[in-house]
């Protein structure tokens, strides 16, 4: 496994042309492995497969991040959305490393910091006897829920952290309004909520075709429950809309605190 890093160089036409269409995008990181079988990209059976998430920093300063079960030739992309005359062997654009041995020294109790960009969804049923059908997470609160489910949390592997009760704002985490609410809660936040709408081919134009995801990116602090499955989460993604930037999480350690009057 390896984990690659690319910085988009975000003022290049043919970098806004990625940024804006995921299905684009995911062609482009696809492209990256000559020898991948579709079977392996799509992420068939029990074989990690190829995640992918678009990192919003700032306006300027955009990483795409790609777990892979090989190591990826980003050329293409460096021409299209990078800095093509710094391309050199000594630096090619982008940066790849091993993925496995950090998998490997994974452990039961361990704390990270994470971040995970995902697809938060839930299955509803509108009218009695009608199938259910897959709808969004809009709010906060309900995207938070998402995550924070037990059995979802369970079987990827880790579970989200509770803030120390003297950090909390808000007694047992309720809000204003006196309702039970776990956003105060966790060490977790939300950001870079996007809509993303697109027309699954080029000839597509009817609107009722056109396919809607919702992404919102997580970070947080978690503790490690069983390591197996997390690894599997991390090579295998979490949640749906893989092909579009979701279900890629990765992990950071936790800063040391500063000592005293530093």
């Amino acid at each position: 496994m390896y984990l690659t890093r690319f910085r988009v160089h975000t003022a290049r036409p043919g970098a806004r042309r990625l940024l804006s269409s995921p299905q684009s995008l995911h062609a482009a990181v696809m492209a990256s492995f000559p020898h991948l079988l579709p079977t392996t990209a799509a992420g068939a059976g029990e074989e990690p497969r190829v995640l992918w998430r678009l990192d919003h920093n700032a306006n300027a300063e955009v990483f795409l991040y790609i777990v892979s079960p090989d190591q990826p030739d980003l050329t293409h992309l460096v021409e299209q959305a990078g800095w093509p005359a710094a391309h050199n062997p000594d630096t090619p654009g982008w940066q790849s490393r091993p993925y496995t041995p950090f998998l490997n020294r994974l452990a039961t109790g361990d704390i990270w910091q994470f971040r995970l960009t995902a697809n938060p969804v839930h299955q509803i049923r509108r009218k009695e006897g009608e199938p259910t059908k897959r709808t969004a997470h809009l709010t906060p609160v309900h995207q938070q829920g998402w995550l924070l489910d037990p059995n979802r949390q369970e079987r990827a592997g880790f579970r989200v952290l509770q803030k120390p009760p003297e950090q909390q704002l808000l007694p047992d985490g309720t809000t204003h309004h006196n309702h039970p609410h776990h956003g105060d809660r966790y060490e977790l936040t939300l950001r870079d909520e996007r809509a993303l709408s697109f027309a699954k081919t080029r000839q597509d134009t009817e609107p009722a075709h056109r396919v809607k995801v919702v992404t919102v990116t997580f970070d947080g602090r978690l503790e490690v429950t069983d390591a197996d499955a997390l690894r599997r989460t991390l090579t295998h993604g979490l949640g749906k809309a893989k092909a579009y930037g979701c279900g890629l999480m990765t992990l950071a350690p936790v800063p040391m605190p500063s000592a005293p009057g530093k």
